[in-house]
C-alpha cells in the first residue's frame, strides 16, 4: 500500500489547514488510519486516528478540540482539518496505515506517507 500525504503551507496563526492522505489499494476501507507529527528536533508524535469506519476517532490532548479527522473511504482518503492553528503545530505531518482498531503507538502502523510540511507563523 502507498500512502501519499498532501495540504500542508505557511499559515498564520489562528489560521486553517486541510491535510488530505490518498491510499492506494482496494483494502483501504478495512485500514484504521493515524496522524502523526514531528517538530523540528522533536521525537514523531501522535495527533488523530479514525477507525475503518469513520466513527471512532482519537485525538492527542494538545490538538483536541481544534483539529477534526475524516474519512472518504469511496475516496480513499483520510482528512485532517487543522483550525486555530499554533506556532507549535508546526511540523511534518505523516499518515500511516493499519489493519486492525486504531492505535496510538507508531509501532502499530505498518505502512507510511512521506509526509507534508505545515508551518504557523506567529
Amino acid at each position: 500500500v502507498q500512502l501519499q500525504a498532501s495540504g500542508g503551507g505557511l499559515v498564520q496563526a489562528g489560521g486553517l489547514l486541510r491535510l488530505s492522505c490518498a491510499v492506494s489499494g482496494r483494502t483501504f476501507a478495512y485500514y484504521a488510519v493515524g496522524w502523526f507529527r514531528q517538530a523540528p528536533g522533536k521525537g514523531r508524535e501522535f495527533v488523530a486516528a479514525i477507525g475503518w469506519n469513520g466513527v471512532s476517532t482519537y485525538y492527542a490532548d494538545s490538538v483536541k478540540g481544534r483539529f477534526t479527522i475524516s474519512r472518504d473511504n469511496a475516496k480513499n482518503t483520510v482528512y485532517l482539518q487543522m483550525n486555530n492553528l499554533r506556532p507549535e503545530d508546526t511540523a511534518v505531518y505523516y499518515c500511516a496505515v493499519r489493519t486492525g482498531p486504531m492505535s496510538i503507538r507508531q509501532s502499530d502502523y505498518v505502512s507510511w506517507g512521506q509526509g507534508t510540511l505545515v508551518t504557523v507563523s506567529s
